[in-house]
């Protein structure tokens, strides 16, 4: 299955691809079929970078992203986890627990490698969610290559546990904040979590 947000980014390339293949098929010159190969390639690439496979759920405080865990820290009455996602990872973005989404900000700033500490100030999208733990905070930040967060609801929209809420274009990290006192966490920093199936946290309320 393939995001509604990749389609603008592959169709071009396989469809460009695909016509100059069957030009150069009709034609009979293999620089045609030749010229292809790149196209077709790179929208294939594309098509398994927008992949969105289904995904079953789980119980407690669930992973927002695929990836690998680089960050977990208290911060006063509050933790969170960080996931960093590489290029092969699934981008689409779950969230974590039910609840309605209240407030969704974007932020301007550098834009540091994800995976390194100081990403935490990069450019970002921010979405405030209120929950039965207390506000719940994920944050899509991005990285060198990540250009866009793209936001799938917006505020005022009620959201289950492991629902698509959005996704970041091309490599990107992606923070979950949880309010301490209601979670105890689960994971530590470089264990591979799934959006939408991996626990981060059991729910202590």
């Amino acid at each position: 299955m393939l995001t509604r947000a990749g389609w603008p980014w592959v169709l071009p390339f396989l469809t460009a691809g695909a016509l100059l293949g069957a030009w150069g098929a009709y034609r009979g010159g293999p620089v045609y079929a030749i010229a292809a190969l790149p196209l077709l390639a790179l929208g294939v690439f594309l098509a398994a970078f927008f992949r969105d496979p289904e995904r079953t759920g789980g119980t407690g405080v669930l992973a927002a992203a695929d990836g690998r865990v680089i960050v977990v820290r208290e911060e006063g009455a509050r933790v969170r986890i960080g996931t960093f996602m590489n290029v092969t990872n699934v981008h689409v973005n779950r969230a974590p627990y039910p609840g309605l989404l209240v407030r969704v900000d974007d932020r301007g700033g550098p834009r540091k490698p994800a995976f390194s500490p100081e990403a935490s100030g990069n450019a970002q999208k921010r979405y405030l969610f209120g929950t039965p733990l207390g506000l719940v905070e994920v944050v899509q930040i991005t990285g060198i290559l990540a250009r866009r967060c793209r936001a799938f609801k917006g505020a005022g929209s009620s959201v289950r546990r492991a629902e698509r809420f959005g996704m970041i274009v091309f490599g990107s990290r992606v923070d979950v904040v949880l309010p301490s006192r209601a979670v105890r966490v689960r994971v530590r920093p470089g264990d591979r979590v799934r959006a939408g199936e991996t626990p981060l946290a059991e729910v202590l309320l």
